[in-house]
């Protein structure tokens, strides 16, 4: 099967196409019967590449209908990547008349179909690492997937790492013993730790077993940086001073999509370029808050080229496959390489065409970013963490679907999961706690009926308790545990989309704010959903996600000190950001590149100090708690801090003296301990891991929880085994993802390791030109007793002190006044008249394209 059959030869010369050659290598690979890897740029025929030994094999060896018809099982993360996919391998199929049936199975297939697929098969079946976990739960699936020759694994990079990842993992050791014989294929973008991935496919977790093919070269994108019109803000993350030009962009472009980092930013972005929308061009919004509907609407409207752009969050960045996308533009920085690849990929979507993409910093640090991710890309240089160790919360949840789907032995188990990459170093211990903790909740829950799920025969085999257990199991599957969300419905029509509760608790009858591309006024709050309608008078909010930011990466950091710190490299920067770091030069210092400046300056009746850490928003948030707890214990008086991407600002009642000693590494020790016992950030975590392992059960046969009642069950839970058990198996895991992930403890490690005898202080007597971007930003954290920074009242004697009053930076006061706006969620009411849509059924309060998905 190494080379391709006259049939399909046939097809690629008719097409003018010529088999790639790492096409030809997985064919290789599957005639050997290996397992392989392809590495390989968008647009370089990945997913044909993955599918294309499959059906060679189908087309000389058919499959009759009937149980054992499944030849090739495709996972995609995204269930709209699975549709697409399903779509677009039609087109070969039907072209070349083969016999084969190809069918999708998600969340969103109907459950005729779904009972159907059980008893007939397709050959080729598509689906979700969390549809194939429920596949795999039935006591059928022995049957089911008895016949598999392949598993595809497309977009693998964006799984392995997270728990979805995890679940994915555990899911493809079941299938090595299901069907031992089924070769695997992993298809992914570029990407810096191409072993763990090859570690991940494989039935054994040993990369040797994989085949890694590698495709090298293809053209290298145009990349540009663009800055707005007049001049270019200090601070803010939104970008919207670039809108005009983007705007431009679009115009003279065929298809762009606008790339932003957030869904508040999406929002904000699509309103202003709805604005500026003279033309009446058909311009879409998506992302994840809103109805499926909706981002289907927009993605077939995509695909069939209906539109001039889109504004998308990552919900798009893995790509459906238009090919007829000109230019992508990413509005901020990119907060990471690779990110930005897979999103400059979705130009032209041709390996052997440049993709076209345009970075829109939104401020001066963005600038740096953004260069410093250029000439990464330049120099062919990646960034990225490998994937980190599987989490507890998801075996416990596989352990059950595993015991639904059979009978299982402990140290047959355990061999299994073990095979699975990131459980490769699972301790038996860890383990035996799971399996306990499924089986009756753990020691200080084993009391109680509900926590009850698993027995033990006595040949030592663990069977499900009864078909309750697997019911409830099946309703609550998943690994993905969304912030309490509120659905968003127009009162007497549809569902738009969801916000999170947080933000409808904040809002009174009356109140308006931007979502689905439109202004809503909200009117009253019902049992399940926020009801709204259209339009609304005052000043119009935009609700904002928790961790929806980015985070910027660890070396992609290390870059922008280094560009910070030479000025050699500052003949790469546009000319008024070279000007601000001259000023940062005269008045204090630069950033060091192996150390850390530390300023502090007084403001009014307080002491500031800024620390310019360069190493992400999260740990610097996490930092921010630590190093002001240890102020307040030396008797410094801190009364709240910041966090941004670049820099740590806190600002206290006495003059910080002796720095050094507020970022030493034992800050790791005492009080990470104290905080993370005080946090409601651990009760939070703990929240979502129970939910996933099965200790909350948010869905019930006709009703659903409120998400208030499962908070107040989590710290009820939580508090019980704080006090009884407090090694028990999910507070473990909790403190594991909360020093990992949420804390990102080991980025402040790097942080305080690095300070670390080079911190070089900078008593200032006013505010320094870097300093300001932090002091205009949003974010804000508030120690106890601490209160708001009145900063508009201070705007102008802040620019005064950094500026000397310098008619060149006359333009920073209304920049700081409009970012205090911004922080408060408070965007400017458009001052002409609102354009109606011509097509109404498909558009709503935009402009004449599409919106609202």
């Amino acid at each position: 099967m190494g080379t391709l059959p006259e049939l399909f030869a046939a097809w690629f010369a008719g097409r003018g196409w010529t088999p790639r050659p790492h096409q030809l290598a997985l064919l290789r690979a599957a005639a050997a019967g290996d397992s392989a890897l392809l590495i390989a740029p968008t647009g370089g025929g990945k997913t044909l590449a993955g599918f294309l030994p499959s059906l060679v094999t189908l087309h000389r060896t058919p499959r009759p209908p009937g149980p054992g018809a499944l030849h090739t099982l495709y996972i995609s993360p995204l269930k709209a990547l699975a549709v697409d996919i399903a779509r677009n391998l039609m087109a070969p199929v039907e072209d070349m008349g083969l016999p084969i049936r190809i069918e999708t199975r998600t969340g969103d297939t109907p459950q005729n179909r779904r009972a159907r697929q059980k008893d007939d098969p397709p050959h080729i079946l598509l689906t979700t690492p969390e549809s194939l976990e429920l596949l795999l739960s039935q006591p059928e699936a022995g049957e089911f997937f008895g016949g598999l020759g392949a598993v595809v694994v497309d977009e693998i990079h964006a799984l392995a790492g997270s728990k979805r990842g995890d679940q994915l993992a555990l899911g493809l050791a079941r299938l090595g013993r299901l069907a031992p014989a089924a070769r695997r294929v992993g298809l992914s973008a570029t990407v810096a730790w191409p072993e763990p991935l090859r570690a991940f496919l494989s039935p054994s977790g040993r990369a040797g077993d994989v085949r890694l093919v590698q495709v090298r070269g293809g053209a290298p994108p145009e990349l540009s940086i663009t800055l707005p019109e007049g001049r270019l803000p200090w601070g803010g993350h939104m970008g919207l001073a670039s809108m005009p030009e983007v705007y431009r962009r679009i115009r003279e472009a065929g298809v762009t999509i606008v790339f932003v980092n957030t869904r508040a930013q999406s929002e904000l972005c699509f309103q202003a370029l709805w604005r500026l929308n003279d033309d009446n061009l058909p311009i879409a919004l998506h992302h994840g808050s809103l109805t499926v509907e909706q981002r289907r609407k927009v993605e077939a409207a995509m695909a069939a080229g209906k539109l001039r752009a889109v504004v998308a969050t990552a919900s798009l960045d893995l790509g459906i496959d238009w090919g007829n996308v000109d230019q992508v533009i990413q509005v901020g920085a990119p907060k990471g390489v690779a990110r930005l690849l897979q999103r400059v990929g979705r130009a032209n979507h041709r390996m052997d065409e440049a993709s076209r993409a345009i970075l829109v910093p939104a401020n001066r640090f963005e600038v740096i970013e953004c260069t410093a991710a250029l000439e990464a890309v330049r120099h062919g240089e990646l960034d990225g963490d490998p994937p980190r160790p599987g989490g507890l919360d998801v075996l416990a949840q596989h352990v059950l679907a595993m015991a639904c789907h059979a009978p299982f032995h402990p140290d047959e188990f355990f061999a299994e999961v073990t095979r699975a990459a990131p459980y490769a170093t699972l301790s038996r211990r860890d383990f035996d706690d799971v399996v306990r903790f499924v089986e009756d909740g753990g020691y200080a829950l084993k009391v109680y009926e509900r926590f009850r799920k698993l027995f033990r025969d006595a040949e030592g085999l663990v069977h499900v308790r009864d078909t309750r257990v697997a019911r409830q199991l099946r309703m609550n599957l998943g690994t993905i545990v969304e912030t309490p969300l509120i659905k968003v419905r127009l009162r007497g029509g549809p569902v738009l989309g969801e916000v999170e509760e947080w933000f409808v608790s904040t809002l009174v009858a009356g109140d308006c704010f931007i979502f689905a591309g439109q202004t809503l006024r909200f009117e009253a709050l019902d049992a399940m959903s926020a009801v709204v309608s259209r339009g609304g008078e005052g000043d119009p909010r935009v609700p904002a996600y928790a961790g929806s930011r980015l985070p910027l990466s660890t070396w992609l950091a290390a870059r922008v000190r280094e560009i910070l710190h030479d000025p050699r490299k500052w003949r790469l920067l546009p000319q008024p950001v070279r000007d601000w770091l001259r000023l940062q030069q005269k008045q204090s210092a630069l950033p060091e590149k192996d150390g850390m400046l530390v300023e502090t300056f007084p403001r009014g009746s307080r002491w500031f100090m800024v620390a310019y850490c360069f190493e992400g928003r999260l740990a610097h948030q996490t930092l921010g708690m630590l190093v002001t707890k240890r102020m307040e214990r030396l008797g410094f008086g801190p009364l709240g801090y910041l966090a941004t991407d670049y820099v740590l600002a806190t600002w206290s009642a006495f003059e910080p003296t002796d720095v050094a000693q507020f970022f030493e590494e034992d800050i790791l020790g005492e009080e990470l301990e104290e905080w993370m016992a005080e946090s409601s950030m651990l009760r939070r975590t703990f929240r979502n891991i129970a939910t996933i392992a099965g200790l909350l059960e948010k869905n019930y046969p006709g009703q659903e929880k409120r998400p208030r009642q499962m908070t107040m069950n989590a710290d009820l839970i939580y508090d019980v085994l704080r006090k009884h058990e407090p090694d028990h198996v999910l507070l473990r895991a909790t403190r594991q993802e909360a020093a990992g992930g949420l804390t990102d403890v080991a980025r402040i490690g790097l942080v305080l390791a690095r300070a670390k005898g080079r911190i070089k202080h900078m008593a200032l007597d006013r505010v320094s030109p870097l300093a300001v971007p932090a002091l205009i930003e949003e974010g804000r954290e508030w120690v106890a007793g601490g209160a708001e920074d009145a900063l508009l009242a201070e705007a102008e004697a802040m620019v005064d002190d950094v500026t000397g009053g310098a008619e060149a930076f006359s333009g920073l006061l209304a920049e700081v006044t409009e970012a205090v706006r911004v922080r408060a969620g408070i965007v400017d009411k458009p001052r002409h008249r609102e354009r109606r849509p011509r097509n109404a059924r498909f558009i709503r309060t935009a402009p004449r394209g599409v919106t609202g998905a």
